[in-house]
């Protein structure tokens, strides 16, 4: 898939949300890193699921030279899972090799993110929302709304709304505010 923003843009999508936390502190503290390290829930039998990690957003691998020694690469058909009827050929998942240590300047977008969700109302507005997926652990600060820093929350919304602009990202995230539906928390 072609995406329209380019290495240099994601990558300074990436030193944005490096300079922000979504609280003070280290969130990976309140939880053992729970979202970093979902192998431990599967060892404890928590969860089944055998591969856990992220789909990388469209053009989003470019900033990867595929080489990473901490990352496992797995490029999936579109076809074969739940994607925007948009997208076609191939998407990256990845999946770290050291949880919950892995390169933190390198997390994928939608990790940096996380807890919070791109989502557009039923009037077309692009909003930030408590990410209210289900999730195989419990995350604090969703389960909580603890607070989160206004820096963080206005990167996030910045680089969401850069990403948006991609028909490929918008289509998938008009696809997850459809399967989430409207009865959501809104941040910003």
């Amino acid at each position: 898939m072609k995406s329209t923003i380019r290495k240099r843009e994601f990558q300074a999508m990436y030193r944005l949300l490096d300079l922000v936390s979504p609280i003070n502190g280290d969130c990976g503290a309140l939880c053992g890193a729970a979202c970093c390290d979902c192998e431990k829930l599967h060892e404890a039998e928590i969860i089944k699921e055998t591969e856990y990690g992220m789909y990388l957003l469209p053009g989003e691998e470019k900033i990867f030279s595929r080489k990473e020694d901490w990352l496992t690469w797995y490029v999936d058909d579109v076809e074969k899972y739940d994607f925007p009827a948009s997208w076609r050929g191939m998407v990256y998942f990845v999946k770290c090799n050291t949880p919950p240590h892995c390169v933190r300047k390198m997390r994928p977008i939608q990790c940096r993110t996380f807890p919070l969700a791109p989502h557009i109302t039923a009037d077309g507005v692009f909003h930030l929302v408590w990410n209210n997926e289900m999730l195989p652990y419990r995350c604090p600060l969703v389960a909580a709304r603890i607070p989160l820093q206004k820096g963080f929350v206005q990167a996030t919304f910045t680089v969401w709304k850069r990403l948006m602009t991609d028909p490929l990202i918008y289509d998938l995230v008009e696809m997850d505010t459809e399967y989430r539906g409207q009865d959501v928390d809104i941040v910003i």
